[in-house]
C-alpha cells in the first residue's frame, strides 16, 4: 500500500480548485460540453466491449534472483533491489523470466451471495472514466437534444492494478482522472484534435505552469493504442535532477483522437467466445443520426484525459520558490495561482493577548469567508505566521495591530513580494478582489 496517499485539507482544497477549474473551463465556459458522473462498478460487458478484458495488459517479468516483478517494457527505469546501483535491463544480477501479460483490472465480486467462482458475479473497477461516457452516449443525445459536435465531460476515481506504482503520487493504484469525449464527424476529426491540443497546453499555462516546463510528445504508431490514429502528450518537468532532459519530462496528460472505435464497440450485441447469444440484454445502436445531411454514421472521438494527481504535482513543482529573508533564512514560498490556492486570505492578529485586537480580527476574517476561504491564526509570532503562509501559498496576510483600533486599518502583506499597503476596512474586501484577480 505503500502508493496509497490521501490528500489533507491543504491538499484537498488545491486539488477541489483544479477540479473546479477545468469543470468551469469546459462546461460552464463552453455551450458545446455536458457533464456526468457515471458508477465506478459497472456490468462486466462493458470491459468485454471495450477490449480491456483481453488487452488491458502489461508485460510482465520476474526476476529468479531478487524476486523482484518488473515491467518489461520499462526495465531499465528500474534498480535491482540487490544491486541498488544497477539497472534491471542491464544487470547481470537480473535472472529474468519471459514477459508475461498481467491485467490492469482490479476485479470484485457483487451479490449477496456471490463468489469468486461464479462468473455472473465477477465485476471490476473501471480502469478509465471514458467508458461511461461512451455508454451514455445516446442518454446524453436524447435529454440534452444536443447535435454534433459536442463533449462529455467526467470527474472521478479510476483503478488501475499497476505493478510498479511510485514517485509519490505521480503514479498511483488509485487515482482521478478529468476526462472529456469529445464527438464529431469523421471529417472533422483531425483539424478538431489538433484544436484541444492547442488549447489545453494553453490552459496548463493559464494554470501557472511555465511553458519552459511543458512540452508535446507525438506517440509513436507502437506507442498508440489500438483505438487511436493519433496521440498527442502534454509532458511536465517531473524530474529535473536527470541530467538527460529527456528523461526529466513525462506524461501529464493526453489527447486522443480515438476515431470511432469505441461507439462502434459498444453498439454490438453481447455475444460469447465462441460466437453464441448471451443471455443478457442487448446494447444499443450508438450511431447518429444528421437531421440535415440525413447521414447515418458513428462520430469519431477526441479525448483528452487528463489526472488530478499529477496536474497537483505540476502546480506544486512550477510554483515552489526559495527567497532569503533579511536575516538570512531560507524561506519558501509556494507561488500558486491565487484561484488555485488553498487559502485566499489569512488574518493575523499582532498581539494574540489584547482581546480587543483578537475580536477586530476575527470579526474581519467572518466577514471576509463570505467572499475567500479565508483562515484565522494566532499560535505564533508574526514573522513565523508569515512564513507558514508563503510555504502553502496563501497570496495575502492580512495583520490586525494595535494602530488598527485607532484608524480602522491593517496592513496588507503580498506572498510574493512581501510588500506590505495600508488598507481601511471598508475598502479591503474591493481592495482583496482586485488584487487576487491580478494573481
Amino acid at each position: 500500500m505503500s502508493s496509497a496517499w490521501d490528500f489533507g485539507p491543504l491538499g484537498v482544497e488545491l486539488a477541489n480548485n483544479i477540479k473546479n477549474a477545468w469543470w468551469r473551463w469546459l462546461v460552464y465556459e463552453r455551450d458545446d460540453i455536458e457533464g456526468i458522473d457515471t458508477c465506478i462498478i459497472q456490468n462486466r460487458l462493458v470491459w468485454k466491449y471495450s477490449g480491456h478484458e483481453a488487452t488491458f495488459n502489461d508485460p510482465l517479468v520476474d526476476c529468479r534472483t531478487c524476486k523482484g516483478r518488473f515491467r518489461y517494457d520499462k526495465l531499465d527505469e528500474y534498480h535491482c533491489p540487490k544491486e541498488s546501483s544497477t539497472r534491471v535491463g542491464k544487470g547481470k544480477e537480473c535472472d529474468l523470466t519471459d514477459p508475461r501479460q498481467f491485467n490492469l483490472m482490479f476485479k470484485t465480486t457483487v451479490g449477496a451471495v456471490s463468489t469468486e467462482d461464479d462468473p455472473s458475479a465477477l465485476v471490476y473497477l473501471r480502469p478509465e472514466t471514458a467508458q461511461g461516457i461512451f455508454i451514455n452516449f445516446k442518454n446524453i443525445l436524447e435529454t440534452t437534444r444536443r447535435k454534433l459536435p459536442f463533449g462529455i465531460a467526467q470527474i472521478g476515481k479510476s483503478f488501475r492494478n499497476e505493478v510498479t506504482p511510485g514517485n509519490f503520487i505521480f503514479r498511483t493504484r488509485e487515482f482521478e482522472q478529468m476526462e472529456m469525449e469529445y464527438f464529431c464527424h469523421p471529417n472533422d476529426a483531425a483539424r478538431i484534435h489538433q484544436e484541444w491540443i492547442d488549447a489545453f497546453l494553453q490552459w496548463f499555462k493559464d494554470l501557472g505552469i511555465s511553458e519552459k516546463n511543458l512540452k508535446l510528445h507525438e506517440q509513436t504508431s507502437d506507442e498508440l493504442a489500438h483505438y487511436a490514429v493519433r496521440c498527442v502528450d502534454i509532458l511536465y518537468r517531473f524530474f529535473p535532477e536527470r541530467p538527460d532532459e529527456k528523461a526529466q519530462f513525462d506524461e501529464l496528460m493526453g489527447i486522443a483522437n480515438r476515431t470511432d472505435y469505441d461507439l462502434k464497440q459498444h453498439s454490438k450485441k453481447a455475444v460469447d467466445e465462441h460466437g453464441n447469444r448471451i443471455n443478457l440484454d442487448s446494447t444499443e445502436d450508438l450511431s447518429y443520426f444528421d437531421p440535415i445531411t440525413q447521414e447515418r454514421f458513428y462520430p469519431y472521438c477526441i479525448e483528452p484525459a487528463a489526472g488530478v494527481n499529477r496536474t497537483v504535482l505540476a502546480v506544486m513543482m512550477d510554483a515552489y520558490s526559495e527567497k532569503i529573508s533579511e536575516r538570512g533564512e531560507k524561506r519558501v514560498i509556494l507561488k500558486l495561482k491565487a484561484s488555485l490556492a488553498p487559502i485566499k486570505v489569512a488574518v493575523l492578529p499582532l498581539a494574540k493577548n489584547k482581546p480587543e485586537i483578537v475580536s477586530m480580527a476575527k470579526a474581519i476574517k467572518k466577514d471576509l469567508m463570505k467572499n475567500f476561504r479565508t483562515v484565522y491564526d494566532d499560535t505564533a509570532g508574526i514573522g513565523k505566521l508569515y512564513a507558514r503562509q508563503d510555504e502553502i501559498g496563501t497570496p495575502f496576510c492580512v495583520t490586525v495591530d494595535h494602530q488598527s483600533l485607532e484608524d480602522n486599518a491593517v496592513t496588507v502583506r503580498d506572498r510574493d513580494t512581501w510588500e506590505q499597503d495600508r488598507i481601511n476596512t471598508s475598502q479591503l474586501r474591493d481592495y482583496l478582489n482586485k488584487r487576487l484577480s491580478e494573481k
